[in-house]
């Protein structure tokens, strides 16, 4: 949640700098750029989580994650932003400012899912700073 903070904060901070508002229009644009953001953290954190209740240290596992899901967080993020961003040469104001919003936004929820979200699972997974996080129980019996 804190990167998604993070980043809504300062997409507002960019909303008042352009001169625009949080209205109908703006909202769903707010929330994609936000959805989004959610979906490269989950990426992340999934592949983390999976790789440390298979044994592996938290460094070990994040950079399994980067391997595996990292550089299509990367791509993802990088291509989607580019090709919003090219909605800023546009003639119409508010599509140029949501194409500006939205390649800001992708930007940023990429950095936070890539850079952030491990930084804050060292703090707060439990065991991350001990070793690996042990596996769910499951009960068996049916």
């Amino acid at each position: 949640m804190l990167p998604l903070m993070l980043t809504s904060i300062l997409a507002e901070a960019l909303m008042v700098g352009l001169g625009m508002g949080v209205k109908v229009a703006t909202l769903p644009v707010i929330a994609l750029g936000v959805g989004i953001g959610v979906d490269y953290a989950l990426y992340v954190l999934s592949v983390t989580l999976a790789r440390m209740r298979e044994g592996a240290t938290l460094t070990q596992a994040y950079a399994i994650a980067m391997q595996f899901t990292g550089r299509v967080v990367l791509l993802t993020g990088v291509t989607l932003a580019a090709a919003v961003a090219t909605w800023h040469f546009s003639s119409i104001k508010f599509q140029a400012d949501m194409g500006l919003l939205l390649a800001f936004m992708f930007l940023l929820n990429m950095l936070g899912a890539l850079v952030l979200v491990p930084a804050l699972a060292r703090f707060l997974l439990p065991g991350a700073r001990h070793g690996s996080v042990a596996a769910p129980k499951v009960n068996d019996r049916r």
